[in-house]
């Protein structure tokens, strides 16, 4: 019986062998690893060059628009156009929500599944460093350096945004975009980098259980596409109770939870995509779904429904709650890393070959 054939026990992993020192284990997850490693710096090193260069443009177009007087001539507007066009760049960061699965598919399903596919972790198990350490030595460094790396992204693309996040974008006529924006909260510096852990996490989980390669990399795309879709419907606007509010003159920072309309104090309707149900907007009120003929705006709608009678309630979360839900939510994606990668390494050391 060879050492690629013979299995490696629980009991036996480290009786015989003196420990193999941690510095020489780092030396082969480099080896092993750095062509995963240097695809990623790549990856980010791009991205990074690409948002730097619009980010400067932007920043720039952004300076002249906001100084330029009297705001409402031709060469301001001018100004204004130029800016407003550019917040296509990256759809928005929904291009961009594709680094972290694609990080945890190719990056943490094929740390353990590789070796435990072609069988070779039956020779590493038998050379001194043990079953759990050699575990732990792969994934922790992985991870941290996978950290560092994306959270100095999401650094340099909150920068990139900064002028889109401005308050009174608005009275000027610039774009304005919400600081909980469903394609940009998860790439900040700190919900970037939790969510790669996260994926890196669940890649390392679903190698180590499934022991191949290709289908840990599908199982992983899968569990992190349903743990952010479940952060992003269902947790992350309740991770503070939300305010409520009947006033028509919300922050342009909120975030809109939910809104109904209630009449002589009980429930009337709910709003559906912001605007009430035609059955409650009187013929005579402003807007295309009334028949009035005064300029159509959402707030003039709403005003003229509240004239009739109704009281309309907002729930809502304020801008002001950005940074708490930040850290909310890279609070629980870490804990949730830990215990993934703390389970993984307790396979490791439990599962007989």
């Amino acid at each position: 019986m060879s050492a690629l054939t013979m299995p490696a026990r629980p009991d036996e992993d480290d009786a015989r062998l003196r420990p193999v020192p941690w510095r020489r284990m780092a030396g082969v997850t480099w080896r092993q690893h750095r062509i995963a490693l240097a695809s990623v710096a790549a990856l980010l090193g791009a991205l990074a060059v690409a948002l730097w260069i619009a980010g400067l443009q932007s920043h720039h177009a952004y300076a002249a628009a906001a100084a330029c007087h009297p705001a409402g001539s031709v060469s301001c507007q001018a100004l204004v156009n130029t800016f407003n066009g550019m917040d296509t760049f990256l759809s928005n960061g929904v291009i961009l929500q594709v680094v972290p699965p694609l990080i945890g598919a190719f990056v943490g399903a094929p740390v353990l599944a590789r070796e435990l596919e072609t069988g070779t972790f039956r020779y590493a198990w038998t050379q001194g460093f043990g079953r759990w350490r050699w575990a732990l030595a792969k994934l922790v460094p992985l991870a941290v350096l996978l950290a560092a790396a994306t959270a100095a992204f999401g650094a340099l693309l909150s920068w990139y945004y900064q002028p889109y996040f401005a308050t009174g974008n608005q009275a000027l006529g610039l774009n304005e975009l919400s600081p909980f924006n469903a394609g940009l909260f998860g790439l900040h510096e700190v919900t970037f980098p939790a969510w790669t852990l996260a994926a890196f996490a669940v890649g390392a989980l679903a190698g180590m259980l499934i022991r191949r390669v290709v289908p840990a990399i599908a199982a992983t795309l899968a569990v992190y596409t349903g743990l952010a879709f479940a952060a992003g419907v269902f947790l992350r606007e309740h991770y503070l109770t939300p305010l409520v509010t009947s006033s028509l003159n919300l922050p342009g920072s909120a975030t809109i939870v939910s809104q109904w309309g209630t009449k002589d104090g009980k429930f009337a309707f709910a709003f559906n995509h912001g605007l009430p149900p035609m059955s409650v907007i009187p013929a005579s009120c402003p807007g295309p779904l009334g028949g009035g003929q005064q300029k159509p705006t959402l707030g003039s709608l709403l005003q003229c429904i509240v004239q009739q009678g109704y009281t309309l309630w907002t729930r809502y979360q304020p801008g002001s709650r950005f940074w708490p839900f930040q850290w909310i939510e890279g609070g629980w994606l870490l804990a949730l890393s830990v215990l993934l990668i703390a389970a993984t390494i307790w396979l490791v050391r439990r599962r007989a070959t």
